[in-house]
């Protein structure tokens, strides 16, 4: 299951947006309503309206999928310290403050009190699975999917390498992530 998969939208000045998600899986739950895409009208600080005047920190959305994510490569990391791990991780990955603090209060309960996380951060596994189209086209996308096991015990894992994002112009960012039995 995908969980909590949140789209914010960031231009550079106030602008009309369309978002339609190509999932493999079923939605399950969307906030603002899914309706073949999302329309909004986003401002530079991220607030979106939708054309009845509500607004939005964000677009949401949950759904279920038969992906089997890639757990080849992560980090073993003991329950009590996932969220200093995550505050560190998500900065790293190019989340700002206040995302990255929105995904550690969703994810942190679930997490702090187990043995230890087998976490991952998945690329083309997640992406290809939930296709985003956006119009207009974005300047840069940063798509933060965390994928997680319980450990009774530590194991050893190749960590992964991670590549630095750049916000520049039209910035889309969108993160969630799924518990693995």
């Amino acid at each position: 299951m995908a969980k909590k998969p949140v789209i914010y939208l960031y231009p550079e000045e106030t602008t009309d947006v369309e978002v339609k998600l190509d999932y493999e899986g079923e939605l399950i739950c969307t906030y603002p309503v899914y309706q073949n895409g999302w329309n909004v009208t986003a401002e530079p600080d991220g607030t979106l309206t939708d054309a009845d005047g509500k607004t939005y920190s964000y677009l949401f959305w949950e759904g279920i999928s038969n992906v089997e994510y890639d757990f080849s490569k992560g980090y073993v990391v003991k329950g009590s310290d996932t969220a200093e791990f995550l505050e560190t991780k998500l900065a790293e990955l190019g989340l700002n403050a206040k995302e990255a603090n929105e995904f550690i209060v969703y994810w942190l309960p679930s997490m702090q009190n187990n043995p230890y996380n087998l976490i991952t951060f998945q690329t083309d596994k997640y992406t290809d699975s939930a296709k985003l189209h956006i119009t207009p086209e974005p300047d840069s996308i940063l798509r933060v999917f965390m994928a997680y096991k319980v450990l009774e015990k530590p194991i050893e894992i190749e960590e992964p390498t991670i590549t630095p994002f750049e916000r520049t112009g039209f910035t889309v960012v969108e993160w969630g992530g799924s518990e693995v039995e």
